[in-house]
């Protein structure tokens, strides 16, 4: 996009660690603070736009599966926003996870019977092979290990079952982070990264299946929000409890930055009505867990194939041939 001419925000960032050295992005710590003070406001519902969207298209996802899952999990749930969307013909139980208690306490209702557990989306406290579907929306972006993040859900999945996720993309508030980034480099002589850094759409499908997903779709779309200005994009990132929680964030920017920052903002992407955008790129990811034991029962438009699947029915063509 527009955004092309920023430079790129570093991927591995240290944190602090007895040892001095820590390849970990982010304080998990503050983002469950975050999170917290967010459902804690007088109106979360007000930030919740964003969620509720998105949640309603990882949900759409699941619908065109046609199959009834006797047991569900959503990894990093907030409050529901994906089981709203869901009935009980599709998913019989469905726990929630959710590393910020609040966020729980704030769960909407569902005709669903749901468990709420408070846990690291990073360490899921569950057995091996227990769920038929894991369903996650834009919660995974703030984990510090994402491979480790896949791997776990691969592992709570049982053999046929099914991972549906959303997470934010790289080109996400891209508008935001040039803003800050020229500012700074006008009024201080430097910047630094004000936004988390986000996956790269290659990275997604290499990193499912080293987890051990196969038949993948990764798929992206845009979501363009018009805001008055950078303050109130701002103060909504803040409401959604999405502010940066990078350990080599700045913690604070002067004043002057900001003004020049949503002047830069206004100036390089406003409209004509003085609104300015902020884009939200999100990735959709669907992976399967593999069955040995017998063939994958057809599902809604498999005749399509992915190129990543040719390899393979090349080789198993060649097989039966023998």
């Amino acid at each position: 996009g527009p955004g092309g001419q920023c430079p790129r925000l570093p991927q591995l960032t240290t944190g602090p660690s007895p040892n001095g050295f820590n390849l970990a992005p982010f304080d998990r710590q503050l983002k469950r603070k975050q999170k917290n003070w967010a459902a804690l406001q007088p109106e979360p519902a007000k930030y919740d736009y964003l969620r509720e969207e998105v949640g309603g298209r990882v949900a759409d996802r699941v619908f065109d599966i046609t199959r009834t899952f006797s047991l569900a999990l959503d990894v990093g749930c907030g409050s529901g926003y994906i089981a709203q969307y869901l009935n009980k013909e599709t998913v019989e139980k469905l726990f929630q996870v959710d590393m910020a208690e609040n966020a729980l306490k704030n769960t909407m209702e569902t005709e669903i019977p749901t468990v709420s557990i408070v846990a690291d989306e990073e360490f899921l406290p569950f057995k091996e092979d227990t769920f038929d579907l894991v369903v996650s929306s834009l919660s995974l972006h703030w984990v510090n290990d994402l491979p480790r993040a896949f791997r776990e859900i691969h592992q709570v999945l049982k053999p046929d079952g099914v991972f549906i996720g959303a997470m934010f993309g790289g080109e996400t508030l891209y508008e935001l982070r040039c803003s800050l980034q020229l500012a700074e480099l006008e009024r201080e002589g430097g910047f630094s990264p004000h936004v988390s850094p986000f996956t790269d759409v290659t990275d997604l499908g290499h990193l499912l299946g080293r987890a051990g997903f196969n038949t993948l779709t990764v798929d992206t779309d845009e979501i363009q929000v018009n805001y008055p200005g950078m303050f109130e994009v701002m103060e909504d990132l803040q409401g959604m409890g999405e502010s940066n929680c990078s350990w080599n964030r700045k913690p604070i920017l002067h004043r002057e930055t900001m003004l020049a920052a949503a002047a830069i903002y206004q100036e390089m992407y406003g409209s004509n009505d003085g609104s300015v955008p902020a884009t939200f790129q999100i990735y959709y990811m669907i992976g399967w867990k593999f069955q040995e034991s017998q063939a994958r029962p057809a599902q809604k438009g498999s005749a399509t194939v992915s190129f990543g699947d040719l390899a393979k029915i090349n080789s198993l063509i060649s097989r039966e041939k023998k």
